[in-house]
């Protein structure tokens, strides 16, 4: 596909998302009431749909009354595990003609972003867990991703655009990772759109968004984070009025600059290139509000069976009730989450989550000691001279690279008293500092903490 085809694809893409960003902003007024009986209905239509035309999903929902079932019932269907979703490729697929052999294809073959003949896209991605995926989006579910992704700050923007708007993004900006079409998506009539490489040197990041000049800021929050550091430093005149974040777990020493350096409306997403978008922060309440009519998100324990909400959990599964391409029902999405029951300030009724702080894959083990990244965490996110920090396990203990504003060495021991504190007996820690740390070449991501390959 060329550039010019792509383009009058994406525009027209982009104008249905903006025929159907209405509906959705109109959604987040619905009661629990509406919220549930249109999600079960969603529910029952995409099992039935995935049974008809999934061969995996014909066997794996044999026995069930797609009509009848409600998110209740979802515990009678096994989970989907990632290396099930990417084994059984072929099998999972809905559409004619369209294989893994073919996804590959178009990835290896592409110089930018594209639209199969079945105006599919076809994305990869390492993801949080750092294993390798393809996944492929047809038209209808990129444009419920997208307004999913927008409808809060364009619902609170109604009434009154900011004059002039222009958002600057901060992802990949390469294929094949979703974050560019995902979230170059205007919000209102005549915004301008930057796209800048988040995975560039910091100070060529730094001086195109200061030459941007943006209203509006989305993208990775270890970029934005240090954007604002760098404002509260005097080293960046912008002030945006809307911020965005997303991709990676947002962290409180980065919640604390953005908020510090504009005092603006915040809103953290959470979600995958799997399910596409989560949950969405609404800008005035702490936390994430599910998008529950376009996703299920459930908390099992190790077997995949409910846990109450107040119980610790061992996995979140998560069924998306858009994507027929390419059904995930039940998909271990790895993350941890913790429900939040005291209503919201801006008066949802859609459920709340408390900002997702990482994974399990996040976490180191020791033999039988398990470090949690939150250990490491407490104390480099804390440190007001560190911009970055990247801790990668090794077999006694970490090698740890920062970014700093003078030698942080001297906290490696504080770090040795952390792990120590999970059992783990003489750990060793290096702390580094570098000029810089590098990102996934594919999708501009900071991954924070690299698990140690046995």
């Amino acid at each position: 596909m060329s550039t010019a085809e792509y383009d009058r694809l994406r525009a027209a893409h982009l104008s249905a998302v903006q025929g159907a960003l209405d509906d959705h902003v109109n959604r987040l007024d619905w009661s629990a009431e509406r919220i549930r009986e249109h999600r079960d209905s969603r529910l029952r239509s995409l099992l039935g749909y995935a049974r008809e035309r999934s061969m995996f999903y014909r066997e794996r929902l044999r026995g069930i009354d797609v009509d009848a079932v409600t998110v209740a019932d979802l515990g009678s269907i096994p989970m989907l595990t990632k290396a099930e979703a990417q084994g059984d490729w072929d099998a999972i697929v809905t559409t004619p003609g369209l294989d893994r052999a073919g996804a590959e294809r178009i990835l290896s073959e592409q110089d930018w972003f594209s639209y199969t003949p079945g105006d599919q896209q076809v994305f990869s991605s390492g993801g949080s867990s750092g294993v390798r995926g393809v996944y492929v989006w047809d038209w209808d579910f990129f444009i419920t991703a997208a307004c999913l992704a927008w409808r809060v700050q364009a619902g609170a923007e109604r009434g009154g655009a900011v004059p002039n708007a222009r958002l600057a993004v901060l992802t990949a900006g390469v294929p094949p990772h979703a974050s560019t079409p995902l979230f170059a998506v205007p919000t209102s009539r005549g915004m301008d759109i930057a796209v800048i490489e988040a995975g560039a040197p910091f100070d060529d990041v730094l001086a195109a968004v200061a030459a941007y000049d943006p209203t509006h800021l989305v993208g990775y929050p270890s970029v934005i984070g240090r954007l604002a550091r760098a404002a509260l430093a005097g080293d960046l005149g912008i002030r945006p009025v809307r911020v965005s974040t997303n991709s990676e777990p947002l962290l409180p020493e980065d919640r604390d600059a953005i908020v510090g350096a504009w005092n603006c409306p915040l809103h953290n997403l959470w979600g995958s290139t799997e399910l596409g978008v989560q949950a969405v922060g609404c800008g005035r309440g702490s936390g994430l509000h599910i998008c529950e009519d376009e996703v299920i998100l459930e908390r099992v324990d190790a077997s995949g069976g409910p846990v109450p909400d107040d119980e610790p959990a061992a996995r979140t599964l998560a069924t998306g009730l858009s994507n027929r391409t390419f059904p995930f029902i039940r998909y271990d999405l790895g993350d941890e989450i913790t429900m939040l029951q005291e209503p919201c300030a801006c008066g949802s009724a859609f459920a709340r989550v408390a900002d997702v702080s990482g994974r399990h894959d996040d976490d180191f083990a020791y033999g039988p000691n398990t470090v949690p990244a939150s250990a490491f965490r407490h104390v480099l996110g804390t440190d007001p001279r560190i911009v970055e920090y990247q801790v990668r396990q090794t077999e006694r203990g970490a090698d740890v690279l920062v970014v700093a504003d003078s030698d942080v060495r001297a906290l490696g021991a504080a770090l040795v008293e952390a792990m120590q504190r999970y059992g783990v007996t003489h750990p060793t820690v290096r702390v580094r500092g570098v000029d810089t740390i590098d990102r996934n070449e594919a999708s501009g991501k900071l991954k924070r903490f690299v698990r140690l390959v046995p």
